[in-house]
C-alpha cells in the first residue's frame, strides 16, 4: 500500500509489562506470550484514517535497566510514545515517572504520549486502579487506556486514538513532522 504519511511510534516501559505482546496483537492480530528481554523489535502496520494512508513504524524497546539509555534514544523523532505498565505490578506503574523523565530529553516537545495499563483482564491480581492511571495520564497530558493484549481489549482503540491525536497536531507543525519514509524492510510488514 502506498502511503501518505509515516509515523514512528515507540513502546516503552519496564520489562515484562507486555510491550511485545501489545505490538504483536496490534500488528499480527494474535497473542503470544513472548519474553524478548534482550532485543529490540520493529513492526510496520499500514492503516487508513481521516482519508490518509498511514504507515506506522512501531519500535518495541527493551525494558531492562541495562538498556534504558539505548531504549529511550529510540524516542528521537517519534510522533507517538506509548508508556506501558502492568496493572498487576505496582513497581512498573511507579517507574512511569522515571520513564517520562528519561524520554523528556530525547523526545520532541510535540510528541503525543499515551499511558497504557496492560493486563486489565487479570482483575483478581490488579494492584493499580484505573483511576490512578487516569490521574497520572491527566497530570502529564497523556492519552490513557487500559488494555489486554491477551484478550484483545482496547488494543486497536488505543493505537487509533494515538494516531488520531497525532493527526490533529499536524496542521500546527512543520513539514518535518510528516515524513514519508521508503526504506523500511517489506518483510517487517504485518
Amino acid at each position: 500500500m502506498e502511503h501518505d504519511m509515516f509515523f514512528k511510534l515507540v513502546l516503552i516501559g519496564d520489562s515484562n509489562v507486555g510491550k511485545t505482546s501489545i505490538n504483536h496483537r496490534f500488528c499480527e492480530g494474535s497473542f503470544e506470550e513472548i519474553f524478548p528481554w534482550n532485543h529490540l523489535d520493529f513492526k510496520v502496520k499500514a492503516i487508513e484514517m481521516k482519508g490518509k494512508k498511514i504507515k506506522l513504524g512501531i519500535w518495541d524497546t527493551i525494558g531492562s535497566e541495562r538498556f534504558v539509555s539505548f531504549s529511550t534514544s529510540y524516542c528521537r523523532h517519534a510522533k507517538g510514545i506509548i508508556l506501558v505498565y502492568d496493572v498487576t505490578d505496582e513497581e512498573t506503574f511507579d517507574n512511569i515517572e522515571e520513564w517520562l523523565r528519561r524520554i523528556g530529553s530525547q523526545a520532541s516537545k510535540d510528541v503525543v504520549k499515551m499511558l497504557v495499563g496492560n493486563k486489565c483482564d487479570l482483575t483478581a491480581q490488579r494492584v493499580v486502579s484505573k483511576e490512578r492511571g487516569e490521574r497520572l495520564a491527566r497530570d502529564h497530558q497523556m492519552i490513557f487506556h487500559e488494555i489486554s493484549a491477551k484478550n484483545n481489549v482496547n488494543v486497536d482503540t488505543a493505537f487509533n486514538d494515538l494516531v488520531a491525536a497525532i493527526l490533529e497536531k499536524i496542521p500546527e507543525l512543520s513539514d518535518e513532522w510528516v515524513v514519508v519514509e521508503e526504506n523500511v524492510p517489506p518483510e517487517k510488514y504485518c
